[in-house]
């Protein structure tokens, strides 16, 4: 899987196992590709692409995911009975019914002669659902000894049980996505362990304005990135370290103002947002709740482990997308399978 904050791509090999109703996980071999500056400039600027280039790089990218999984697989030795493909998203519309994710399932298919389970978020879309979050089920199934689960990636989003005992999820605000905006311009591709921002001053006028900038979206792409914040943030002439420390600010009165307003006691955070201590450290001085950090594999590869499980219940023709967090109208199992071709 890829993320809004464009890191590279994520592999994770993973199996699963029900025992005594329970959904048991075993994390076998990870690894993450960082992308190149010419790979992470062409995810970036494909949104503005005319349709015929936008199709050229969805099989561009589509091999590019092959050839990686195929040096994962040789080189871990590994046997794989399915992959299932998130890819990156690119436009993520679900009140106009559509959301796109870049990366050509067939291509996939075709050169790894594996079994491929991709498009999990647009049946859900179809069923009137906003086709995110999708996590949600992965917390509550591989992740229940945790009261809340909350993710700090390009977007922050957060899951938790509700009186109902409902899984429900939602977006809380841009993270990564402003972070590292800001660090490109200081010649850094983020802002390691939030040391910069640390030594920098909140400018108030922009922290009132950014949060006052509110969706009230069950759902946040990058296209409020683009449209409004980027240019709310290119506004501004005090210094990008000052910038950095106001969105830091805004991230952490933001999450924990959610965590408080829905009377959560205790979150795992995982996403690249739980190396950055000086987040953590904010959020901390916002909420008086339990925050829970796990080991790095974790933090890492909570996603990609989740996206395989919905592979998983998609093979088990099980439900893998709740309509208590989508809002649609009834549960499904997203996903479509790309079927290998036999060796004649």
């Amino acid at each position: 899987m890829s993320g809004t904050s464009l890191d590279g791509l994520d592999l994770a090999l993973c199996e699963f196992e029900v025992l005594n109703d329970k959904v048991h996980f075993n994390l076998i071999h990870t690894q993450t590709v960082p992308y190149t500056s010419e790979m992470k400039s062409k995810l970036d600027g494909i949104y503005l692409a005319s349709a015929n280039d936008f199709f050229a790089f969805n099989y561009e990218y589509g091999k590019y995911i092959a050839e990686h999984i195929l040096s994962f697989i040789k080189k871990t030795n590994s046997h794989v009975d399915y992959l299932s493909l998130h890819g990156h998203t690119i436009f993520h519309k679900p009140q106009l019914g559509y959301t796109t994710q870049i990366g050509c399932a067939s291509t996939v298919c075709a050169h790894t002669s594996i079994n491929t389970i991709y498009g999990f978020r647009n049946m859900d879309v179809a069923l009137g659902g906003q086709g995110a979050p999708l996590v949600p089920i992965g917390d509550r199934d591989l992740f229940p000894e945790f009261e809340s689960c909350l993710n700090i990636g390009g977007i922050a989003n957060i899951s938790f049980n509700n009186t109902k005992k409902e899984r429900i999820a939602f977006d809380i605000c841009l993270a990564n996505i402003l972070l590292n905006y800001l660090s490109l311009q200081l010649g850094k591709e983020f802002d390691e362990g939030g040391n910069i921002a640390k030594s920098a001053t909140i400018n108030q006028q922009l922290l009132n304005q950014l949060l006052e900038t509110d969706y009230h979206k069950q759902s946040i792409g990058r296209e409020e990135f683009e449209n409004e914040y980027k240019t709310l943030l290119d506004s501004y002439a005090c210094a990008i370290e000052d910038k950095l420390r106001t969105c830091v600010e805004y991230i952490a009165i933001y999450i924990s103002q959610t965590l408080k307003n829905n009377e959560i006691k205790s979150v795992l955070i995982t996403g690249g947002g739980a190396y950055n201590s000086f987040l953590i450290e904010c959020i901390q001085k916002h909420y008086v709740g339990k925050i829970d950090i796990p080991n790095d594999k974790i933090i890492q590869f909570k996603e990609a482990i989740i996206f395989a499980y919905l592979g998983y219940l998609f093979i088990q023709k099980e439900v893998n997308c709740l309509k208590s967090v989508t809002g649609a109208n009834k549960n499904s199992i997203g996903g479509n399978l790309c079927l290998a071709s036999p060796t004649l």
